[in-house]
């Protein structure tokens, strides 16, 4: 008998493990606040949850998005993060958001986000972005490198685990939002990873890993690379350039561009070295600098021949990716239907497969609820296919409303750019038939974010005499509306007026008015 039990304890287990490997905690509930105990005797995967009697809705809620970060760093760069650790009731939810700030040539270094795909809107400025794939199955092949020119209302999607960067590649400062498939997604920025670790890295390790001498190694690791001083001006120092940036030198290339200058030396002039795609060699006159060294050495091994960045397979709300991507197509001649899209043969895969643009387009909001919603989704960006994410952009016209609807597979975080919005959800039927639907309900103004968890009715309305606009991710490539008003009143076929009258409690006529409206 213990034996059949312990059988069946084992067949049970197995049968659960699989969602143990979600990316974040899935929802048991409709929503978890976060709450740090510090004083817990056990650790858990994620935050523990709030008493859900004491949530109020600044739980949801974040203010300061609308801030520029300071770029006064060694990278011309600062990334303001939204996520559980600033917005609690993101627990459980899969999702975070960004705030990225570019000084002129400002670099967000390569890294990687170990639990989260992201998707990334331009506000401002020109963004020279890419990532490069994991290490292929053919030893004979190389890491293959994405790139994308990004100008204000475009978007490109990083996929989950994969190393990849931005640059701003104009003379003005530049501004990104980005959603992320995970309320704590993690960041490894390659550089400091490797070379800033403590304790560090074996130097052996790393100078075989890098096909450098061992002294370089040691070098690197006695000076950070993140701590190196970025010089915009030409014959300075080596610097990673692109193509927009190198238009005034009339030297534009469609790769990624390595510019290295050396001063002076031995009584002869500086020499200053353009190459695309490849890096350049010095001089033999010329003895390169630990800097340029470990400059050639990253870039050459993480854009061209970097460690592997393995996927983690994991089970989320939509289906998890077995490979970097698997960029969708439509097959209406397919004999079999599939959940979500069959995946295009990943050598025919280009950059624009993971690029939109017009995010930056005024939506028509001349309708009769004054407001206007402009998906980024797998069926408009094929390379979010299995990804677990998506974007929005919503219009709304003065007195505007987003209506009152529902996400079926997705959490939203909401950012407000412009404008000033009233918004809130309904949570669902509490367990106690005495208590009714708890509203929770906050005014926005522009930079502050609040969340919608997966499912529930929420609606966003403009409180303003003036335009309101707001960007917004959500948690699945797909996430489906519900407008509840159209739903339950314009359905085709419609649903029988006495099954609503009763519903609703009223009169079956008020039903017949009410559907004829929609």
């Amino acid at each position: 008998m213990k034996i059949v039990f312990g059988f069946l304890a084992t067949i049970l287990i197995v049968s659960l493990a699989p969602f143990s490997f979600a990316s974040d905690p899935s929802p048991l509930q409709d929503f978890c606040v976060a709450v740090n105990d510090s004083a817990a005797p056990v650790f858990v995967n994620g935050k523990f949850c709030k008493n859900p009697n004491m949530v109020v809705a600044d739980d949801f809620f974040f203010s300061g998005l609308n801030k520029p970060g300071n770029t006064s760093n060694a990278v011309g760069s600062r990334v303001t993060a939204v996520n559980v650790n600033n917005l609690p009731g993101l627990n459980t939810l899969g999702i975070s958001a960004v705030r990225i700030d570019y000084a002129p040539y400002g670099l967000n270094p390569p890294h990687t986000h170990p639990r989260a795909t992201e998707i990334l809107v331009v506000l401002e400025g020109t963004l020279y972005v890419g990532f490069v794939t994991s290490n292929p199955a053919n030893p004979n092949l190389k890491n293959k490198l994405f790139t994308k020119y990004l100008n204000p209302g475009d978007v490109f999607v990083f996929p989950e685990g994969l190393i990849h960067f931005q640059f701003n590649a104009g003379k003005t400062n530049a501004v990104a939002f980005a959603g992320l498939s995970s309320q704590n997604p993690g960041v490894i920025t390659i550089a400091n990873a490797v070379f800033g670790s403590d304790p560090s890295i074996n130097p052996d390790v790393l100078s075989k890993a890098f096909q450098v001498e061992k002294k370089d190694v040691a070098r690197r690791n006695a000076r950070n690379i993140s701590q190196y001083k970025f010089h915009h001006r030409l014959g300075r120092m080596p610097i990673l350039k692109l193509e927009k940036a190198f238009i005034a030198e009339g030297k534009a290339s469609s790769k990624i561009d390595i510019f290295v200058s050396s001063r002076a030396r031995n009584g002869k002039p500086p020499v200053n070295e353009h190459t695309t795609g490849r890096i350049i060699k010095q001089p033999k006159y010329l003895k390169e600098s630990t800097l340029e060294s470990m400059m050639r050495g990253v870039i050459t091994n993480v854009l061209k021949t970097g460690p592997e960045i393995e996927p983690v397979v994991l089970l989320v709300t939509d289906p998890s990716p077995l490979q970097d991507f698997c960029v969708a197509v439509n097959d209406s001649t397919a004999p079999v239907f599939v959940n979500g899209k069959f995946c295009k043969n990943p050598n025919m895969v280009v950059a624009d497969d993971f690029f939109f643009s017009g995010l930056n387009k005024p939506g028509n909001t001349s309708n009769a609820v004054g407001s206007r919603v402009t998906a980024v989704n797998v069926n408009n960006l094929p390379g979010l296919n299995t990804l677990g994410i998506s974007a929005v952009r919503i219009d709304y016209a003065p007195y505007g409303l987003n209506p009152p609807h529902t996400h079926p597979r997705a959490t939203e975080i909401l950012v407000v750019l412009e404008g000033t919005l009233y918004v809130g959800f309904v949570t669902s039927n509490p367990a106690n038939p005495n208590l009714k639907n708890k509203l929770f309900t906050k005014y926005l103004n522009p930079g502050d974010v609040f969340v919608f968890p997966e499912g529930l009715i929420h609606f966003q309305f403009n409180a303003g005499k003036t335009n309101a606009v707001a960007f917004a991710g959500l948690s699945s490539q797909n996430p489906g509306v519900i407008t509840i008003a159209n739903a339950v009143f314009g359905s085709d076929l419609s649903i029988n007026p006495d099954v609503l009258a009763k519903a609703f409690q009223v009169e079956k006529k008020v039903i017949d008015q009410l559907q004829a409206k929609f």
